[in-house]
């Protein structure tokens, strides 16, 4: 069993737009420490958001967050030889590194020119409630209500 907790990390904001939240977003897109790099792409993808939405790409980036946060996820919890799906309520920190992973897998995996422009039409559709992240989402929701009758095994 583990003892204490690792302390929460504080994040800088970053220096453009003096967010928390974009700069854990460019953290979670960096790759092999090129941050340089993940925090081009993210600025670029603002550009091509606020050039096709005609409106902020800060409140479309924060829309598109909230939209693809999760309020309940399953959980595997084995009761004797048996192994059960338990819903159970996500924390604010986690929900939110979950919707951020969500939006970059699915721009990642989306077909277009440069990440920058994958990451924006990710970002745009999830901030009208569409795309892939928000199919995950509602997966994910879909599978914690049809699990619903295990609940009781909440740990």
């Amino acid at each position: 069993m583990r003892r204490d907790k690792p302390p929460k990390r504080t994040v800088r904001p970053d220096t453009r737009y003096n967010s928390v939240d974009v700069s854990m977003f460019i953290n979670r897109m960096m790759r092999d420490g090129k941050k340089s790099v993940a925090t081009r792409i993210m600025y670029n993808a603002f550009e091509i958001i606020e050039e096709r939405a005609k409106r902020d790409a800060m409140e479309v980036f924060l829309q598109a967050i909230r939209n693809v946060t999760p309020a309940v996820e399953v959980k595997p919890r084995r009761v004797g030889g048996s192994t059960y799906q338990v819903p159970v309520e996500v924390p604010a920190d986690r929900a939110r590194s979950l919707a951020m992973r969500w939006i970059l897998a699915a721009a990642r995996a989306r077909n277009g020119r440069n990440m920058a422009e994958k990451l924006a039409a990710e970002l745009m559709d999830a901030a009208n409630n569409q795309g892939t992240a928000i199919k995950k989402k509602e997966d994910t929701h879909r599978m914690a209500e049809s699990n619903r009758a295990f609940a009781h095994y909440k740990w």
